[in-house]
């Protein structure tokens, strides 16, 4: 009977991500239809539902891969503030406007993660030190954006570059932290290799 409840809580919170993103498509559809602030278009829909359909499957494949709960909230914030700057660049930027070209710096952010990530074969100690670069390149892009002025003549220059610069920073160094708790568990329980 244990083993059922058990499967059952696994289940729940696999599906979890899958049913918080259904929501998270239907509000902006919902917002639409109470207010004219927020008008969106099949495109704005069709992203935003690409973008949720990649989180949630690579939490998935994630998921899959291991039963460290560790290794998966560690997985679980790293998408999260994937999406989330990807999101925020999309759609009024952060250097600047979302025109702003400089915004393109945080593709290589991204690129950091991916491809040490890639490099280090999703193994949870060698996640941690690709999660930790992430951390560095989010921060090399905040510096490189304020000594060369990027964005100046934005309204809330440069507070808004200072505020999600850490903020960013310390989401992929708390998924560092997680990667490296996962590292500390029991082989059986890391990443598949």
């Amino acid at each position: 009977m244990a083993g059922k409840a058990f499967n059952g809580g696994r289940r729940f919170w696999r599906l979890a991500p899958w049913a918080i993103s259904a929501l998270l498509l239907l509000l902006p559809l919902v917002a639409m239809q109470f207010t004219d602030e927020v008008a969106w278009d099949e495109t704005d829909f069709a992203v935003f539902g690409a973008m949720l359909f990649g989180a949630c499957g690579t939490y998935e494949l994630a998921a899959r891969m291991t039963g460290s709960v560790a290794y998966r909230a560690a997985v679980g914030v790293a998408v999260a503030a994937a999406f989330v700057l990807i999101w925020i660049n999309l759609a009024v930027g952060i250097i600047g406007s979302e025109d702003n070209p400089a915004n393109l710096m945080y593709g290589g952010v991204l690129a950091a993660g991916i491809v040490g990530a890639l490099v280090v074969r999703f193994q949870p100690r060698g996640m941690a030190l690709a999660l930790a670069a992430t951390a560095l390149a989010q921060v090399l892009v905040g510096v490189i954006a304020l000594t060369a002025g990027l964005g100046s003549t934005g309204e809330n220059w440069p507070r808004v570059i200072l505020v999600l610069t850490g903020f960013f920073a310390a989401l992929w160094l708390l998924s560092a932290w997680l990667f490296r708790k996962a590292a500390r568990e029991p082989a059986s329980t890391g990443a598949a290799s």
